[in-house]
């Protein structure tokens, strides 16, 4: 495999300010690595200048020595396993709330939940499927629209998977208690945040290895169960069924339908995490991740509500809504399996702080990379884990559980509606990539029909739990509001650097010498953000399309300086009308200057790795339109290129 550097180069320290300016890129093959690494002279004071872009590989530096690591994809099981552990747990709590506002037809509610999350596997398949990068609806709305309108979805999903993360842990340390009634609850769920967060920084490959453990536990302890309820049934008979049949249901049966399906869809928390973490997921995995969890919540949430109607009078139902499929246990099976089924939901509600870790760490780390959070987020381990990201999280979650002090029944607002709003945000960004990225080739389309679905049915559930629920907006609002604004702050941190700079000048024009070093100071941050030049690959495009690229980039960069890069092959001319359209948006777009490039060669990944390299221009702030299906390269062979039109 061939690795892209900008230089591997030994020199002194003395020599090496001086040294670093004067780096040309050139690839290296992996075979002149070691024999490079096997002949340097031992304790040798060596210094190497490199960029490593090669996607497969981590690379940790040392002023010794410098390793390079394989990161390994995930597999079908793994991936499935980290998200398929959220979406699972559902089974534990949705299946009472289903229960109580459906009655008698909770199952029927969860198969029409089970309905619209088929739905979503077309939806996610498509946007994800064309765009397969890290960041699930943040990722579809960045490149189909502004990255204001994105960082609404980056939002909303942190506050689910933080909401998520808080209650799961909680809730597992609640069922131990039931176990150990000697447990400290909340000092319980710092621990297991913290060990989860341990887990998640020695790896994606280490914390998989234990969320498949938990995932494959928790579905033989459902089937278990399944199986010990159909004992109890074809010995007792299904009297109770019968009787729960035969209560009157207040409202009617469309009135219990729909507060039923509004609390189900909480059932499906967790089929979002997949698309956040897609890039270390291998070729072809994500579609079926999104299979297998539409699997598991199709067979298990309604099976589970079926034979808890069967052997619980619907009245007993909500005395014991906490733990359910526990009581479950205990009446078919006996007090050995209730423990069990306890033990199980407290490693499966573990296993979906995992996939809050998971999930949040590929979001943020996506959104640090298109400047949105500080760049010091994206240092790295030797495993290849963002852990400044992970201890950030990890530390939100605490500071939750302190504000709380561990009453946390409001956070379940936070969690309902931003889960949800995330649901719809998505289905919305697959609308904007068929009416804006049409030529952009993906593996599979959902219907306009069948979106439209899906999205009116999440707005409906939204409408629901606010009904059975009206204080859930209002909490909603108190974590959103404050976190939106900090995310709009990093996203337009240039303008209000210049309105500060212009409030200190007001009021300390009298000290000068504290304006002069404030005044330095700030215009340096400003130019240091502005400095950062981007790149926009044009295919002989007109004057119409070259002035979208510039509006897109005046709204959204924070930059002064842009390349339009024409290649060429050989024998190949630029046409004249298009100098003289770049000579036109020079003069229109007086802020930006605009540097036009003619290349010889081949437009691919490895001429976007060169030039990233040769300009020092990271590739995720390069641009092109959207190609066509005749277009040799799928979109994540380009390392990151963002499609802007």
């Amino acid at each position: 495999m061939t690795a892209v550097f900008s230089a591997i180069v030994p020199l002194s320290l003395q020599k090496y300010r001086s040294f670093t300016h004067k780096i040309q890129a050139f690839p290296i093959q992996q075979a002149f690595l070691n024999n490079f690494y096997s002949n340097l002279p031992k304790n040798s004071q060596v210094y190497y200048i490199y960029v490593f872009l090669n996607p497969f590989y981590r690379v940790t530096q040392t002023h010794k020595e410098k390793k390079l690591k394989h990161v390994k994809k995930l597999n079908e099981l793994a991936a499935t396993a980290i998200c398929g552990n959220d979406i699972s747990s559902s089974c534990l709590y949705v299946s009472a709330l289903a229960i109580i506002y459906a009655r008698q037809y909770a199952w029927l509610a969860l198969l029409m939940v089970a309905g619209v999350l088929y739905l979503f596997r077309k939806i996610y398949g498509e946007v994800v499927g064309a765009l397969p990068l890290n960041g699930g609806a943040y990722n579809a709305l960045l490149n189909t629209t502004s990255k204001s309108t994105a960082s609404l979805a980056a939002t909303l999903t942190l506050l689910s998977y933080m909401a998520t993360a808080v209650i799961s842990a909680s809730e597992a340390m609640h069922y131990v208690h039931s176990i150990w009634h000697e447990l400290p609850v909340i000092a319980a769920t710092i621990i297991l945040l913290a060990l989860f967060m341990g887990l998640t920084i020695l790896g994606i490959g280490e914390s998989s290895k234990v969320a498949i453990g938990i995932f494959v536990f928790h579905l033989l302890s459902l089937t278990l169960l399944t199986f010990v309820c159909g004992f109890y049934l074809f010995t007792h008979g299904l009297s109770t069924l019968v009787a729960n049949y035969q209560l009157p249901v207040e409202g009617g049966i469309k009135q219990a339908l729909f507060f039923g399906f509004a609390a189900a869809m909480l059932g499906i928390s967790g089929f979002e995490s997949s698309a956040n973490f897609v890039e270390e997921q291998a070729t072809g995995v994500f579609p079926k991740t999104l299979r297998n969890m539409w699997i598991v919540v199709s067979v298990f949430n309604p099976l589970m509500a079926f034979l808890a109607l069967s052997i619980i009078p619907i009245d007993n139902v909500a005395e014991n809504q906490e733990a359910l499929l526990a009581y479950m246990g205990q009446e078919a099976g006996g007090e050995w399996l209730s423990v069990l089924i306890s033990a199980d939901a407290a490693l499966v509600l573990s296993g979906a702080v995992l996939t809050s870790y998971v999930g949040v760490s590929g979001l943020l780390e996506r959104m640090t990379l298109d400047r949105i959070l500080p760049n010091f987020l994206l240092q790295k381990n030797n495993r290849g884990s963002a852990y400044r990201i992970i201890i950030m999280f990890f530390l939100l979650c605490v500071s939750i559980l302190f504000i709380t002090q561990g009453n946390l029944g409001a956070l379940a607002g936070v969690y309902t509606i931003s889960f949800l709003m995330v649901m719809a945000l998505f289905g919305f960004g697959n609308i904007l990539l068929k009416l804006r990225r049409k030529r952009l080739p993906r593996p599979e389309r959902a219907s306009p029909l069948a979106i439209l679905i899906a999205v009116a049915a999440v707005v409906m559930a939204i409408i629901g739990n606010a009904i059975m629920n009206p204080p859930y907006l209002g909490v909603f609002l108190e974590y959103f509001i404050p976190a939106f604004l900090v995310v709009m702050v990093m996203l337009n941190r240039t303008t209000l650097l210049w309105g500060l700079l212009e409030l200190i000048k007001y009021f300390f024009e009298p000290i000068q010498r504290f304006v002069k070093k404030s005044n330095k100071r700030i215009l340096k941050l400003i130019h240091e953000i502005n400095s950062q030049e981007f790149v926009f690959f044009t295919n002989h495009d007109d004057v119409a399309t070259l002035n979208r690229v510039m509006l897109y980039i005046s709204k959204n960069e924070h930059t002064h300086k842009l390349k339009i890069v024409s290649v060429l092959q050989e024998g190949e001319t630029i046409p004249e009308r298009l100098r003289t359209d770049i000579d036109v948006l020079d003069r229109e777009y007086p802020d930006i200057k605009i540097e036009f490039v003619e290349i010889k060669g081949t437009f691919g990944p490895q001429l976007i790795r060169e030039l990233s390299q040769k300009w020092k221009i990271p590739i995720n702030f390069m641009f092109i339109g959207s190609p066509s299906e005749q277009f040799p390269y799928r979109i994540e062979e380009l390392g990151g290129v963002r499609l802007i039109i």
